[in-house]
């Protein structure tokens, strides 16, 4: 049992000299009437009133007390649970270049990626996870929370055109390095989305991985992207207009850079395949187990609500019917 206001206990330090007045006044109470010697009634018997005399005084203030642990608000904390929480630190880092809207995925790569990394990131409750976009650049979207709220929210706000436009690699897994190396977690894991070959940037894909292996974090890439030729956009003097263009990966590079950080490549040619794709790594990256406990509190003034109002309703009758004083 704990009080929620456990200053309102000192209440009860008030009932003391409420009993001390009590006393004091039954012993120099006088009586009404004087008479020479009760020696003649020393043989009556005792009613059972004189026993029952400082009853209703003794549930006044046993109400009162009642009164007074209702105001402290007890709650009960005899429910306790054992759970598993410590996460994973993971980092997605997205690629947002203008070949993401190739629509050989519906209604092209760049949204069914960021839908399936939401379903992804809701099934990960305890995990610290956050977003890098990469195009001709590298930027941090939402460095790394366990609010994921915040974090789907500014995934749904990410499209193409908000960075220079290129493919750097290189760029977009260093920032995401940068961002989860001092994370909390023992576990650090960064997935990385592209459909394209590195073309930008300042950074070498293979140094920024060869950096993401000294920290100890682990490096899954994904090449997004049907096999052949996709529908992508083309700029024309009439605005952009898709046309049927081949589909050109660096599988090769993307394979190196999982190796070295101790992960996979995968490859996924359609929204299924990727649904998988992000399924498998979820398994892989189990979250890491250490158990906490959690208290559930539950209110636990209505006894003690009852007991003062049937001590006040008792008292009460007992002063008016059979203690009820007679002038």
């Amino acid at each position: 049992m704990v009080f929620d206001n456990p200053w309102c206990l000192l209440l009860l330090l008030l009932l003391i000299p409420a009993i001390v007045w009590y006393i004091l006044k039954h012993k120099t109470a006088q009586a009404s009437m004087n008479v020479s010697s009760t020696e003649a009634f020393d043989k009556m018997p005792q009613s059972y009133k004189v026993y029952l005399r400082h009853v209703a005084f003794a549930m006044r203030m046993l109400a009162i007390a009642a009164i007074i642990v209702v105001l402290a608000r007890p709650m009960s904390t005899d429910s306790w649970q054992k759970s598993s929480t410590e996460g994973v630190d993971v980092m997605v880092a997205l690629d947002i270049s203008g070949s993401m809207l190739s629509r050989d995925f519906s209604p092209n790569r760049l949204e069914a990626a960021k839908a399936v990394a939401a379903q992804f990131i809701a099934g990960r409750e305890y995990d610290n996870i956050g977003l890098v976009v990469f195009a001709g650049e590298g930027f941090t979207m939402c460095p790394m929370t366990t609010d994921h709220t915040v974090l789907l929210n500014l995934m749904k706000d990410v499209d193409c055109g908000m960075l220079v436009d290129g493919t750097a690699v290189g760029d977009g897994l260093a920032t995401a390095v940068n961002r989860i190396k001092d994370g909390p977690a023992k576990s650090k894991t960064i997935i990385l989305l592209t459909d394209g070959t590195n073309n930008a940037g300042i950074v070498d894909p293979i140094t920024a991985a060869e950096i993401a292996r000294s920290y100890g974090i682990r490096i899954y890439t994904i090449g997004v992207g049907t096999k052949g030729m996709a529908p992508s956009p083309v700029m024309t003097p009439y605005g952009i207009r898709y046309q049927n263009m081949p589909v050109e990966i660096d599988e090769d590079k993307l394979r190196q850079i999982a190796s070295i950080g101790d992960g996979q490549y995968f490859r996924a040619t359609d929204e299924n395949v990727l649904k998988s794709v992000f399924a498998e790594i979820d398994q892989m990256e189990k979250t890491k187990l250490s158990v906490q406990q959690f208290s559930r509190r539950e209110e636990a003034y209505m006894p003690w609500a009852i007991l003062a109002m049937l001590l006040l309703g008792i008292e009460i009758i007992l002063r008016y019917t059979l203690l009820r004083n007679v002038p």
